[in-house]
């Protein structure tokens, strides 16, 4: 063999350096930032360390944990708890598990990537594994960027064995970043080696539509869909399709209510939102044929109350609302609700009635509680809803009885924490509660009719109160905003009291100025069917002949 001189040498390296700078300049192009959303959860390490939970910590006994590795859409911010108005889907998984036999643990991290997170937080994550556990990976809404500067958070895009030498600008840090395929797979290997489980989930979809007309969602079946599938695929791990389970539901939903779904940006999830993903990846895990990890979960609890009336596939009139829609409703000498009454004017023969309101609730209680989610699922298309708050709307939001909304009808929310739980929770306008309902209503083909309150037993200079500027102006707005038929129930009932004269108005209520007697709740279902009458309100065909 003949021995290269030292110029020899020479050549021979520089021909070598020359390919790899050729080999470097073939690697794709990073993915482009589309989204411009500014996450610095990342750059806060120290805060992180101590706000995300020591992997393998919440084990009991010999129980497997499921850890959740993920960015924001799985866990927003450093605390992960809802501070900002966004929640990551991980915060409720744990809610479908268990706990006797699995524990959940959310080692999500907003701001990161397949790359950072394998090289920055895996390995402290790895430690706590253990044969048997289970870990969900779902990553790449930050897989994008330049691959050596800023953030420096780029994988190369696609599943092959590419890589790249890159020296950190701002720091002088040398890495090799690799295609997200490739870090999927030594997740994956990590998984295996310490006889855990691995699964590969596709992201959670954005509010983004294929166009402006568009009904349907933007999906990422084409990029890093289609690769976390094929690294699945290829290293017999189970695949859940995030995207598309969750997609599809919006795509019912429709634009509007999918806006809500989100919160301050087009990727990172309200609370709903959160909860639809959350309940999406349970979905695909359960339907997922084989699939161990579905064994931990609780059973699925079904209402088998709601609804339950329904005869013959007619329609069901369902009542929401407060303690003035439904209250005791048992003694006659004591407080009822016009819920509980008003079915006495409906041919049951044609529709049936359920009371479905609850004493003490707002709006935005009765909702947070699930009691709206009960009749949202129990809704068919055909069916009607009367709804009537206001009452308690008015009160304290975050302390109290924190049932409080911001006054109006408008979109305007804020974030609050609420004193007994120091739970975060981003409160809306009256209004805005009433048109989620409307809205929700609309989609299940019901029809939902917007009542303003019950008058309260209150005169001042011979006149009965009334909320024509308050609550029964923004019942009216929301109303006419949601495309939902109205009753100024408010008007009705006081000019009634008004006739009789405030003398006589006392025996229409009981206990207080607030809560109707029997008398008073069938003055108020009677005021309710003449507005079902005047407003020419299609409910008014299944009314007694």
């Amino acid at each position: 063999m003949t021995k290269l001189k030292p110029y020899g040498k020479c050549i021979m390296a520089m021909l070598f350096f020359t390919l790899c700078v050729n080999a470097q300049n073939k690697v794709a192009a990073p993915m482009k930032d589309v989204n411009k959303v500014i996450d610095n959860t990342l750059d806060s390490l120290n805060k992180v360390r101590t706000a995300r939970p020591v992997a393998g910590s919440s084990r009991k006994g010999k129980n497997p944990v499921l850890f959740l590795v993920g960015n924001s859409t799985m866990r927003t911010g450093t605390l992960g708890n809802g501070n900002n108005g966004q929640w990551g889907w991980g915060y409720y998984a744990h809610e479908y598990f268990d706990e006797n036999k699995i524990t959940v643990e959310n080692q999500a991290l907003g701001g990161t990537s397949s790359r950072t997170f394998y090289n920055r937080l895996w390995p402290d994550v790895l430690k706590g594994i253990k044969p048997g556990d289970w870990v969900l990976i779902e990553l790449g809404h930050n897989d994008n960027g330049p691959y050596d500067s800023g953030r420096a958070r780029a994988s190369i895009p696609g599943i092959g064995k590419d890589s790249l030498n890159v020296t950190i600008k701002e720091t002088g840090v040398k890495e090799t970043v690799y295609t997200y395929g490739e870090y999927m797979r030594r997740f994956i290997h990590d998984v295996k080696a310490k006889g855990a489980h691995a699964l590969l989930c596709s992201l959670t979809p954005r509010n983004a539509w294929d166009d402006k007309d568009s009904t349907i969602i933007t999906r990422v079946n084409k990029t890093f869909g289609l690769w976390a599938k094929q690294v699945a695929e290829e290293e017999n791990v189970p695949f859940i399709d995030l995207n598309e389970i969750s997609a599809r539901k919006f795509e019912k939903f429709g634009k509007e209510k999918v806006k809500y779904m989100f919160y301050l940006d087009r990727i990172h999830t309200s609370r709903f939102g959160a909860r639809v993903n959350a309940e999406s990846a349970i979905e695909g895990i359960r339907n997922y044929k084989g699939l161990e990890l579905a064994s931990y979960l609780k059973p699925i609890e079904k209402d088998t109350i709601t609804g339950s009336s329904r005869k013959d596939g007619n329609p069901v009139l369902f009542t929401i609302g407060d303690s003035t829609v439904r209250n005791n409703d048992s003694d006659t000498d004591g407080m009822w609700g016009w819920g509980s009454v008003i079915g006495q004017y409906f041919d049951d023969r044609k529709i049936t009635v359920e009371n479905c309101a609850m004493a003490g609730r707002s709006a935005r209680t009765y909702l947070n509680e699930g009691r709206w989610d009960k009749v949202y699922n129990a809704l068919k298309p055909g069916d009607f809803v009367l709804i009537q708050f206001g009452h308690n709307d008015g009160g304290d939001i975050n302390k109290g009885k924190a049932r409080g909304e911001l006054r109006g009808n408008g979109n305007e929310s804020k974030v609050f924490q609420m004193e007994a739980t120091k739970q975060y929770e981003v409160v809306y306008t009256y209004g805005w509660y009433l048109r989620k309902f409307i809205g929700d209503a609309k989609e299940k083909g019901a029809i939902p009719i917007i009542l303003s309150h019950t008058p309260r037993n209150k005169w001042k200079n011979g006149k009965i109160e009334r909320n024509t500027d308050s609550y029964g102006l923004w019942a009216k707005q929301a109303a006419a905003m949601g495309g939902a038929y109205f009753i100024d129930l408010n008007k009705i009932s006081a000019d009634k009291l008004e006739k009789e004269g405030q003398n006589q108005s006392g025996s229409y209520f009981n206990h207080d100025h607030t809560h109707s007697s029997l008398k008073g709740a069938n003055m108020n279902a009677q005021s309710i069917i003449e507005g079902i009458k005047n407003e020419n309100i299609p409910l008014k065909e299944f009314l007694k002949k």
